[in-house]
């Protein structure tokens, strides 16, 4: 064989040899993906298998037949499309609804026009929730089978697992503000909570508050064991005088006077004020029908709480406090209750901005652990001690003394259609820590700034006057001082330069949880984590509206 033959041939088995070898590899990666789609096939299997199904049949939904499944955790159907001549096979649109997301089952019936029972049976309506952003909105599935056996043996089962969920209430407490914003608070319950509530087969026991402090009273003499939670019909001074009342009933139930326990039921918000902070807070939106639907449907959120004491005796339990400006301006909103509330807000807000002043006091916090002094870099989510700041040495506490046009101490992110993001943007809802913003002396100018950056959330700790911390306690000391009153001392002097001067004895205006508050002393503010419960959800930002335009 000559040279030239022999080269060709070797040439031909390598090919040869790297063909083969291509070929197993190819082989082998067939084998892998047809193994890897088994594997899929299997896990779906074993998790259908794990899901038991209770319930299986036939029910038209609209004018086609469909196979419907029920487990022990959510309800499938799948359209029955009948074998084509040709053999051609159509892609199956299947549905699924989550138990969790069921509140009411119905059996439908044909009735004549005035007939209140009885009639031939249609079927099954499930009453859902359905999620639109961050609204909760009411939807209907309809299935229908004239056979009334199948339809109730359908309907009990149905019942029996939408009894096993727990934490669903079954009883309620409900107060109603009818002096709520514009009075609509018995027209929204009647209107649009009472139907669903209904609906879900859950009964109230209602109380309509006649004056402030009503609802603290009842709460304080009622059987809370008859009860699988609270509802609150208001504002954001109904859903405080309610927090402060179900964290108060539980501190005297447990016989606690030095430490405050958690409270015994969950509180839910029905929005029907005129900012309702901690409803947008948990809910995301002021709507009355999301509220009800995160109550039936039993959402649980813990929430941390502050109480705030002065010279040893408690004043009440809340969520945020305002001090110099906050306090001032809902000083002032108070004396014109006659004007309606949005008015009355403007003209206090302009008309504490045109004579502003500084508060001379003496600010310290404890910082929380955990926890960096500034605060909205990143969320501690981890830290749940209820931590005593007495029981903590004097080196751990900051203090500060100066000149402050607002200090404020939020433990929820107070979200509101003004503020989407909240005034205190990066607090969640149960992190054990509350936010403290201390807002320095500075030009009315520059304050307004502060103040019209709340509207986008951008920016408005970026001011070098400003300071965010985050705390376990805060300790606010004002400077009393021989002198002149509010009144005399705004019409001299810089307002820029001049702190308010107050007599001996002169009581502080606080502005706790929309409520105004009037304290002569200091004021001890501690966080207390997750003390209360409401129902509802954490939520990252709320609904906006058109803001104020007075600023």
């Amino acid at each position: 064989m000559s040279e030239p033959e022999e080269g060709l041939r070797r040439e031909q088995r390598e090919s040869t040899k790297k063909k083969k070898k291509k070929g197993k590899l190819s082989g082998k990666k067939k084998k892998e993906k047809r193994e890897g789609e088994e594997q899929v096939e299997v896990e779906v299997e074993q998790e259908m298998q794990s899901e038991c199904v209770v319930l299986r049949g036939i029910f038209k939904l609209g004018k086609k037949s469909h196979d419907v499944l029920l487990t022990r955790t959510r309800l499938t159907w799948t359209p029955i499309i009948p074998e084509s001549p040709t053999g051609e096979t159509s892609v199956l649109q299947a549905g699924e609804v989550l138990l969790q997301d069921i509140f009411a089952v119905k059996v439908k019936r044909r009735r004549a026009a005035g007939q209140q029972s009885g009639g031939p049976v249609l079927g099954v309506a499930l009453f859902c929730c359905r999620r639109r952003g961050r609204r909760l909105e009411e939807d209907t599935l309809h299935l229908h089978n004239a056979s009334s056996e199948h339809t109730h043996a359908w309907y009990n089962t149905l019942k029996e697992l939408l009894a096993e969920l727990s934490s669903r209430p079954k009883y309620l407490k409900v107060f109603i503000n009818p002096s709520s914003h514009k009075k609509e608070a018995v027209h929204i319950y009647r209107d649009h909570v009472a139907p669903l509530f209904k609906m879900a087969d859950v009964h109230t026991d209602i109380t309509v508050t006649d004056r402030r402090g009503h609802a603290l009273s009842v709460m304080k003499e009622c059987k809370l064991d008859e009860y699988d939670g609270v509802v609150c019909v208001g504002g954001d001074g109904s859903v405080a005088e309610l927090c402060h009342a179900l964290v108060l009933r539980a501190q005297l139930d447990a016989n606690s006077p030095e430490k405050p326990a958690r409270a015994a039921l969950p509180l839910g918000i029905i929005p029907a004020g005129s900012t309702d902070v901690v409803s947008c807070s948990v809910h995301g939106v002021r709507d009355p029908v999301t509220a009800a639907l995160h109550i039936i449907l039993g959402h649980l959120q813990q929430v941390d709480m502050c109480s705030f004491s002065s010279h040893g005796q408690l004043v009440r339990f809340g969520f945020s406090a305002m001090f110099g400006f906050g306090g001032r301006s809902l000083a002032r909103a108070e004396k014109k209750r006659w004007m309606p509330s949005s008015r009355r807000r403007e003209y206090a807000l302009v008309k504490t901005l045109a004579r502003l002043r500084p508060e001379d006091c003496q600010l310290s916090f404890l910082p929380a652990r955990k926890s960096n002094s500034r605060l909205f870099v990143q969320r501690d989510e981890d830290q749940d001690q209820d931590q005593d700041p007495e029981s903590e040495g004097e080196e751990s506490w900051v203090t500060n003394q100066g000149l402050y046009l607002s200090i404020s101490i939020m433990s929820i992110p107070c979200l509101s259609p003004h503020a989407p993001q909240g005034l205190a943007p990066n607090t969640s809802l149960a992190n054990g820590s509350a936010t403290l913003i201390a807002v320095g002396n500075t030009s009315r100018s520059e304050f307004i700034k502060h103040l019209k950056r709340y509207s986008n959330s951008t920016g408005q700790f970026s001011f070098p006057f400003v300071e965010t911390h985050a705390v376990s306690a805060v300790r606010i000391r004002p400077c009393s001082l021989t002198g002149c009153s509010e009144d005399e001392s705004e019409e001299e002097g810089d307002s820029k330069t001049t702190p308010f001067i107050h007599s001996e004895g002169a009581t502080f205006p606080w502005n706790i949880d929309g409520e105004l508050v009037e304290i002569t002393n200091e004021v001890l503010i501690r966080v207390h984590p997750r003390l209360i419960t409401l129902y509802g959800e954490e939520v990252e930002e709320a609904e906006s509206s058109v803001s104020c335009s007075c600023i």
